[in-house]
């Protein structure tokens, strides 16, 4: 008896000193300064539409201080959780000159203590599912954003106003999903995965057949992704509604992300979404146009360039012989895809081609042509 006292009272010190060591070492951890992301910015906007405060989280493209440009802009709802994932997205494909110069908005509700759950459940919910405290609220935060939110921000930053594009998953995929069919022209694109759509007996079809009835167009690029693991025969059965509906002017991309379930799928839905949305179109040049481009350009005081046709496409080597194509979006500017370069050909007065400026990640340069 006396031994398994004495054990007791052994565990509930070891445990307990255990217990304090943590304490105090997650209480000197707390007193480092926090990682922040870098280029970014918050500002809080109060609801009169909805009686709640907002916090916006902005990320800005690099080239913002060019004041005669604006620029596209992305806004994504549950900021609280995703706003790190998609300004780390944002990043990447941008570099690999998948994505334009954009702002990102980020939109999420204000205060330290907040129940996210319990708020988006309510915000981005279209019908009360017999529980008005709970859910519906979503006419009234979709109000918000056109009438509050959005003008805030074309006011303080120069983005389009016809260039906007909407995000959101689960609860937020169905919002944005609502949205789409409530107040298409508010936004050009829509990415969405793993939408919330059999919430309240799948009410998300009235909505698309109300809007069916009235319209034949629905001119937005739409993504919408679900994981493997996930229930793909209820999206798919919606995504072929849209389909049979054939409307006029929707691009619209349906994945299945293989191996998946409903929260890791935004990563990659996320990714692949914004890729879609914002694909470039080329147009397609004659070889007579083409070969006036050919040729060999001094890159630098060491390196040259060559440029020639392959498959229908101007194609360059760059200096450590990694070859790519350069896809054309007028008969003088071509952009590449994977890797950030935009190049612009220079003519001089009598119409032969002197050079090309080359616009990188780093900056832009003139490249001569010499042979």
């Amino acid at each position: 008896m006396k031994h398994k006292i004495y054990f007791v009272l052994l565990s509930f010190f070891v445990f307990g000193c255990i217990a304090f060591a943590q304490q105090q070492k997650g209480s000197s951890l707390s007193q480092l300064p926090k990682v922040t992301i870098a280029g970014t910015q918050m500002r809080s906007i109060h609801s009169n539409i909805t009686s709640e405060n907002y916090d916006l989280y902005i990320n800005l493209p690099r080239n913002y201080q060019d004041t005669t440009k604006t620029f596209p802009v992305i806004y994504l709802i549950d900021a609280q959780w995703d706003f790190p994932l998609i300004s780390a997205l944002y990043g990447q494909l941008f570099y690999d000159n998948f994505l334009p110069s954009a702002v990102v908005v980020g939109i999420t509700w204000s205060g330290s203590n907040a129940d996210y759950d319990s708020l988006r459940a309510r915000d981005f919910t279209p019908t009360a599912e017999n529980k008005p405290a709970k859910y519906g609220n979503a006419a009234n935060f979709l109000q918000s954003i056109k009438k509050e939110i959005i003008p805030f921000i074309e006011k303080k930053y120069r983005v389009s106003p016809k260039n906007r594009t909407l995000m959101g998953s689960s609860f937020g995929g169905l919002f944005t999903l609502y949205t789409l069919f409530n107040e298409t022209n508010e936004f050009s694109r829509y990415i969405l995965t793993s939408p919330a759509i059999l919430f309240d007996n799948s009410v998300i079809y009235n909505y698309e057949k109300k809007y069916s009835e009235k319209y034949s167009k629905l001119p937005v690029r739409l993504y919408i992704a679900i994981g493997s693991y996930e229930d793909v025969a209820a999206l798919q059965k919606f995504v072929d509604t849209i389909k049979i509906r054939h409307y006029k002017a929707l691009e619209l991309r349906f994945d299945v992300i293989e191996g998946m379930g409903h929260s890791g799928t935004k990563a990659y839905g996320f990714s692949r979404g914004l890729k879609f949305a914002f694909s470039r179109s080329y147009i397609k040049l004659s070889p007579e146009i083409l070969k006036q481009y050919t040729g060999t350009y001094q890159y630098d005081s060491k390196n040259k360039v060559k440029l020639f046709i392959k498959n229908n496409h101007l194609t360059f080597t760059n200096p450590d012989d990694r070859t790519f194509i350069l896809w054309a979006k007028t008969p003088q500017d071509f952009f590449s895809k994977g890797f950030y370069g935009i190049v612009h050909f220079k003519k001089d007065g009598k119409g032969k081609v002197i050079g090309f400026e080359f616009e990188q990640y780093i900056g832009k340069q003139f490249i001569k042509k010499v042979e």
